[in-house]
């Protein structure tokens, strides 16, 4: 693939995910219309789920025909990659949500913010490593420490406390500035004030946890291609997803009791392939096929367990 591309390349890329995510909405709210209640966020979650997977693998077989092979496996490669540490993120979503109490109505609302703003961040942050890493060759090694030390992590995921505690930075903006507990919008006036609401708590929560997890997404990303446009387009459109799949797996995610092993062992191939690539060549067919057996067999495992093994009640 060419080692610029071209900007109608980029422009295309943005008006098919505009595109995609005007259908969503509009689906979304038809969908709300005929039906408000909550029972039926598992359908349109299903298929908003299924129009963003069968959307990426649509632009991965664009990128075969117009660019040949090797992008298009890169592409998809980096997609596994993000899509399956994309999954992590899910769990916090949870925690988050039940934290602060959002109402399942309005979840939705913050995760679309969430979203974009996860994009922005996403494109300055691969656009900055593969800066450092043309620049500066021994930043992969540094990154494939930071991958490393993010695979041993997930080896001893936190346990989650019994008891639910308020995060010590909203204790003190709580202090500082009244916070409404309103879900009807971010920003409300309240007794002749502007306030804060929890929603805006929980959106700018969310946005934290996407920096924070994009530090080890990224690295591991750009240990598969450090073209701009194949990392930044694998990256975006596992992202776009990530709404509709928190609502598709929100109930099947505890049970998933075994995921972590499986990121680990991604983290610690992306970080293994960075620090041998002097070395020895892993091509992207070989890594697509390392990131969708190491889930695979982790999620299998998890649902095959006995009830008891999942510490059910």
């Amino acid at each position: 693939m060419p080692s610029a591309t071209p900007v109608s390349y980029w422009i295309g890329f943005h008006l098919f995910v505009f595109l995609l995510m005007a259908s969503e909405a509009l689906y979304l709210r038809q969908q709300r219309r005929k039906n408000p209640s909550a029972d039926s966020l598992h359908t349109t979650s299903l298929v908003a789920t299924i129009l963003w997977v069968g959307a990426a693998l649509a632009f991965g077989i664009f990128l075969l025909l117009a660019q040949g092979r090797l992008p298009a496996t890169q592409y998809f490669a980096g997609y596994a990659i993000e899509e399956a540490l994309s999954v992590d993120n899910l769990f916090v979503f949870l925690l988050l949500f039940k934290l602060f109490r959002i109402t399942p109505p309005n979840q939705p609302r913050v995760l679309l913010l969430g979203v974009a703003g996860a994009i922005v961040m996403r494109g300055a942050f691969i656009a900055a490593g593969i800066g450092l890493l043309t620049r500066f060759e021994w930043v992969s090694y540094l990154f494939a420490i930071v991958l490393l030390i993010a695979s041993f992590r997930l080896l001893k995921p936190e346990e989650t406390p019994e008891k639910e505690e308020m995060p010590r930075w909203i204790k003190w903006l709580s202090s500082w500035r009244p916070i409404s507990p309103r879900q009807d919008s971010f920003l409300v006036k309240e007794d002749g004030q502007l306030m804060a609401t929890v929603l805006l708590l929980a959106l700018i929560a969310i946005e934290v946890t996407d920096l924070i997890f994009a530090i080890d997404s990224i690295p591991a990303v750009l240990s598969i291609t450090r073209h701009p446009f194949l990392a930044y387009t694998s990256n975006i459109m596992a992202v776009m997803g990530l709404r509709s799949l928190y609502f598709l797996l929100a109930h099947l995610l505890k049970k998933l009791r075994y995921l972590h092993y499986g990121l680990a062992a991604v983290l610690a191939f992306a970080a293994i392939k960075m620090l041998g690539a002097h070395f020895f060549e892993i091509g992207p067919l070989t890594s697509l096929a390392v990131v969708a057996s190491t889930l695979g067999i982790t999620v299998l495992a998890s649902l095959l367990a006995k009830p008891s093994e999942q510490n059910e009640p």
